[in-house]
């Protein structure tokens, strides 16, 4: 589909003042590129990869302890090379306003726990560095894994900074996960340290995690040092409290390393094994966040705050913006307590340039027929949106009910790249249910299954040319076989993301949700394995099966298909047992819609599950198409499948 209603067109005054005009005027000065229009500046940016790369880098001045030998010195998919002999470090980008503002506030943290924060980067700085100095005391230093069970509050920010600084290597976990779901991914990476907080609050209710912490730490026989954050309970036997870490006013160092030196592990799961431990690299990701600030118009003079769990990747995607120098507003809290504006009154009251959230979160806001237009949004002129596909039913909204004038840019990516594939530009028009488009640098294509490139047709996502900030391997991923198997086993050499994505003649993009198996629950994905475990690990439960049919802007319905042990009823207690242990062991975000009792779970010859055919079914695909039955174990189970779509399907129509 082309030709969508065009909501918003920039004031061309307003669009030449934009960090986007500045870097096509800094292009045309310094190495005579011009360009007609976007369209002609992003061929050129995926294309001369050399070129676009290092001009990112030069025009947003960053430093390098020694240079570069070359930008991109291999040019293949996995295994590119970047920016080979250049050493940096990416906390030293991040604190860079220190120098210049150190009055100026950095971070304001408004959470549920505690009273409204205010942190300068003067401030900012030296906590960072009296925890770092604290960690280096601890005997950690450059390849270290330092993790942590935080919320989206300074302490994190904070503990992730002083990490990067010394050239260890990070990662997070939400303190609303479970224990299997954390233990899973901090057991592969053997932690040094744990960061943890031993409680939160959440929609008015204090949450005690001791008991899960305890399950954690049980676990983790590599920590050598605790570090607690007292907020329900004392402090345990041989932890070191928080507070005491950020007291001291040592000299703040950056250990000098490597372009391609892992800066944090994030995790991205898919449909079946452990969550996949991704590792991103300090000059990467610092490439592909300065990028992404040209797509979200962000600087200095901005205010803004991304509503985000800090399990999800828009928690570290926050660097983009405090990389620029923006003040950096998190909210730690329920955005619908006491009501569904409890995050746009923080807008109106922090005076916010920029917000952003899941795309389900406007979506309630709709459906609950919240009003932000009636508060103070004067100064807020861009929201964000990702997660999943924004329906156009919730563009009107945002040009109806919260602002007419905003610019309205949303995005997506991932956590695999810790960016974005598609995004905003504010010098482009915004349309109805389409992000503006393809990001810089990425050469985003829609595929067929023959891998031909389509305009106007939905296909597979691909990218046909590296990034740095793809992930630099898989931790313990030593042969390279399961990234090979994530990203590049359908079209070898060329990235496939697993969304369905439609190129618009005009240049701009629709996404229509996951073509793979992966749950993918208000934003936040996870793979079917984490469910199974937590499901399967009742006495009670044989077998079972999920699907996410998220898709074509849909809400999330995601049905369990249970295999009761011989002899047990699938009844609402056992239902209730269910949900709870997948809230208890994953997160109550992936409780499922609707819990089925089946007789078997279809599965192929070799025994895994038929995930994506009963997906594909039920999102009325053809039965005789969708799966070969001869590659069934037990093709009759698919019959229950078949009848259930049909019963969904005319329940729809009735």
């Amino acid at each position: 589909m082309t030709g969508r209603e065009i909501l918003w067109t920039p004031d061309p005054q307003w669009a030449e003042g934009t960090r986007m005009a500045q870097y096509m005027r800094f292009l045309a000065e310094t190495r005579d590129l011009h360009f007609d229009d976007y369209n002609a500046m992003w061929e050129w940016s995926v294309r001369d990869l050399d070129g676009f790369w290092s001009s990112i880098w030069s025009f947003f001045d960053m430093q390098a302890a020694t240079p570069a030998t070359a930008v991109l010195a291999d040019r293949r998919m996995p295994g590119a090379v970047w920016f080979p002999g250049l050493t940096t470090n990416f906390a030293q980008h991040m604190l860079r306003r220190a120098d210049t503002a150190p009055d100026a506030p950095a971070l304001i943290v408004h959470s549920e726990s505690a009273p409204r924060r205010e942190l300068s980067w003067a401030v900012l700085r030296a906590q960072v560095a009296s925890v770092a100095a604290r960690l280096r005391a601890m005997g950690v230093g450059p390849g270290d894994r330092v993790v942590a069970v935080l919320p989206n509050t300074e302490t994190a920010m904070i503990a992730f900074l002083a990490t990067a600084s010394l050239g260890a290597v990070w990662s997070l976990c939400a303190p609303d996960m479970g224990h299997v779901a954390i233990l899973d991914r901090y057991r592969q990476i053997a932690p040094k340290v744990l960061i943890a907080q031993d409680g939160y609050v959440h929609a008015g209710k204090t949450v005690d995690r001791r008991a899960l912490l305890d399950t954690i730490r049980a676990g983790l026989d590599t920590v050598e040092h605790l570090i607690w954050v007292p907020l329900v309970g004392d402090l345990p036997d041989g932890a070191v409290e928080w507070d005491s870490l950020t007291a001291d006013n040592p000299p703040l160092e950056f250990a000098q390393v490597p372009f391609d030196h892992p800066l944090w592990v994030v995790y991205s799961s898919g449909t079946t094994g452990n969550p996949k431990p991704i590792v991103h690299g300090h000059g990467g990701v610092l490439l592909e966040g300065a990028k992404q600030s040209l797509h979200q118009n962000v600087g200095a003079g901005d205010r803004f705050c991304w509503l985000t769990s800090s399990g999800w990747i828009m928690w570290n995607a926050q660097m983009v913006a405090l990389g620029q120098g923006a003040t950096l507003v998190l909210f730690d809290g329920a955005p619908n307590h006491p009501d569904m504006l409890a995050l746009w009154r923080v807008a109106a009251s922090e005076r916010l340039t920029y917000l952003g959230a899941g795309a389900a979160f406007f979506s309630g806001c709709m459906k609950a027929g919240v009003r932000p237009a009636d508060l103070d949004l004067t100064a807020l002129v861009a929201l964000g949106s990702t997660g999943s596909p924004l329906s156009e039913d919730a563009y009107d909204w945002i040009y109806r009910d919260v602002k007419p004038d905003l610019w309205l840019a949303p995005i997506s990516g991932g956590t695999d790249l810790a960016g974005a594939f598609v995004a905003g530009n504010p010098m482009m028009p915004v349309r109805k249910g389409e992000m503006q488009a393809r990001s810089l640098g990425c050469a985003v294509r829609a595929f067929d299954a023959a891998g031909n490139d389509l305009i106007g047709s939905v296909g597979e996502l691909v990218c046909t040319e590296p990034l740095p900030s793809m992930p630099l391997y898989f931790w313990g991923d030593d042969d390279g076989s399961r990234l090979r198997e994530a990203y590049f086993d359908t079209y070898p050499g060329i990235w496939r993301h697993g969304d369905w994505i439609e190129i618009t003649p005009e240049g701009g993009s629709v996404i229509y949700g996951r073509s793979d198996a992966t749950i993918n629950r208000k934003g936040l994905r996870m793979g079917s394995a984490e469910i199974y475990q937590a499901v399967e690990g009742l006495d009670e439960v044989l077998d079972s099966l999920v699907v996410d049919l998220e898709y074509l802007g849909r809400e999330s319905f995601m049905p369990l298909f249970v295999v009761p042990m011989p002899g047990v009823a699938l009844d609402d207690a056992l239902r209730d047992k269910i949900a709870h242990a997948i809230r208890g062991a994953v997160s109550a975000r992936f409780v499922p819609n609707e819990i089925v009792e089946i007789a078997e779970v279809p599965r192929t010859l070799s025994g895994k599950k038929l995930e994506v055919p009963v997906k594909k079914l039920l999102l009325g695909g053809d039965p005789a198409q969708v799966v070969n039955r001869d590659s069934m174990a037990n093709p009759a189970s698919f019959d229950f499948f078949v009848a259930y779509a049909a019963a969904r399907e005319n329940l729809r129509k009735a």
